[in-house]
């Protein structure tokens, strides 16, 4: 009489519940860092650049200028977009003023979701911006 049989068995079980465990886990935590927020709030600046990329998770990322005094270098704030109707918005207000609000989101195990944890929830044409509002009207006169 052998015990090999069930000792594999046995074995096979083990393994087959500790991967379910590890996938559970990873997917809790990756539902749980995408719906629960760091922090939120709002960015204001020109939007230069707005894509959509990636080898096999296609996602929407977008840099901001922020400026803070004309003839000095911006900084760039970089950010990722989720919401498709939101993607098109930013799209098509690529060189103009925006304000932007976002949410932060750390501990994203992947970046299948976006290159960054600030992801764009909402955007608007900031005020007083018009039409080809871009850097050239943030730059200090002659």
């Amino acid at each position: 009489m052998s015990t090999a049989p069930s000792a594999a068995r046995r074995f096979g079980r083990a393994l087959l519940v500790l991967l379910l465990v590890v996938v559970l886990a990873v997917a809790g935590w990756t539902w749980f860092s995408l719906s629960w927020s760091y922090s939120d709030g709002d960015r204001g600046g020109v939007l230069q650049k707005f894509s959509r990329k990636g080898w096999i998770c296609k996602t929407y990322e977008g840099e901001l200028a922020l400026y803070i005094v004309g003839g000095v270098a911006p900084e760039i704030w970089n950010f990722s977009v989720r919401d498709p109707a939101v993607a098109q918005k930013l799209a098509d207000l690529v060189g103009e003023r925006v304000q932007l609000h976002y949410t932060e989101h750390r501990g994203i195990p992947t970046s299948c979701f976006g290159e960054t944890g600030y992801f764009v929830d909402d955007v608007a044409r900031a005020p007083g911006a018009g039409a080809g509002a871009g850097a050239a009207t943030l730059a200090p006169g002659p």
